[in-house]
């Protein structure tokens, strides 16, 4: 079949036909057939993003052909992420190697990191913790970002790390960003003008019932026991140890939002609202954290 395809566009229309009908899961960075299949061809054929109008017309070798649909019937067949295919994520305007040990990026957080938190803070920070950091995208996103800050990125997992180290050295950040492998906040050295945290969150129930994709993430990234907030929890007990007297704490809980509000009724979130779609990301002052410590330190029990 594949030797009736001739050009690059025929090839996208054709994988994106076959994601169609093997009912492809897309939220690893894409969210549509067409696009994915686009990242695949142009992987395939060592080209980048923005081809001008023309080159999706030209004619495809038979050993690109061949390139091609391998790539193509892997994710069919396996249903792996692009991202992992390509080893290639993206977030806040920039790429990022990422594989099988970090999750793919797609947080909303890019979109108040390339405002430079304009939106939500009263100034830039100058000392950041990037919290769970997995690939490191959202700490070296804020590095890029803010040229004046420097960034730690904290993960308990030695793999995630490895990966993070790969784009520190790719955008040659070392001596702004540092790595440190830690349980949560027990190995941090604060205090910190901000503390951001895109933390596993899934709850037991959801995580059995997501798509095959999400089950080639590393499950550490994603569950957090029952309710989603086994990690959430020590966060909020923790963090205002670590923050300045004017820092700030940014948390995604995606779904689990309701679970936070259910949990903690007498606290205060600042649900953050985004222009480019995304929910569930909360902001606590420095000086909020420590009004409801109490609050915190017991529900962390649970």
């Amino acid at each position: 079949m594949n030797y009736q395809l001739t050009t690059l566009l025929d090839f996208v229309r054709w994988g994106a036909s076959r994601f169609h009908e093997a009912e492809l899961f897309f939220g690893h960075g894409r969210d549509n057939a067409f696009d994915e299949a686009m990242d695949l061809v142009l992987h395939a054929l060592h080209l980048p993003h923005g081809l001008p109008n023309e080159y999706w017309s030209c004619h495809v070798t038979e050993a690109e052909k061949q390139d091609i649909m391998s790539l193509l019937e892997r994710r069919i067949e396996e249903r792996t992420p692009a991202a992992y295919i390509t080893n290639q994520g993206y977030f806040a305007g920039l790429e990022f190697y990422v594989d099988e040990r970090v999750l793919v990026p797609r947080s909303p957080l890019a979109e108040i990191i390339e405002t430079q938190f304009s939106t939500v803070l009263p100034k830039k920070p100058k000392r950041v913790l990037d919290l769970c950091t997995g690939s490191g995208c959202i700490g070296i996103a804020i590095a890029h970002h803010l040229p004046d800050s420097m960034v730690d990125l904290g993960d308990i997992s030695e793999d995630a790390l490895a990966v993070s180290e790969i784009n520190v050295d790719h955008y040659e950040l070392w001596g702004r960003v540092n790595i440190l492998h830690t349980d949560g906040l027990s190995a941090v050295d604060g205090p910190y003008d901000l503390i951001i945290s895109n933390p596993p969150y899934v709850d037991m129930d959801d995580l059995a019932m997501m798509p095959d994709e999400f089950h080639q993430e590393p499950e550490i990234g994603l569950g957090s026991g029952p309710d989603g907030l086994d990690l959430t929890r020590l966060i909020l007990r923790d963090a205002a140890a670590q923050l300045s007297d004017d820092g700030h704490l940014i948390v995604e809980v995606g779904a689990s939002q309701h679970n936070v509000e259910l949990t903690y009724p007498e606290v205060d979130f600042n649900w953050l609202p985004f222009e480019r779609g995304g929910m569930g990301v909360f902001h606590l002052t420095a000086e909020q954290l420590k009004a409801h410590q109490a609050i915190f330190d017991e529900r962390a029990k649970i």
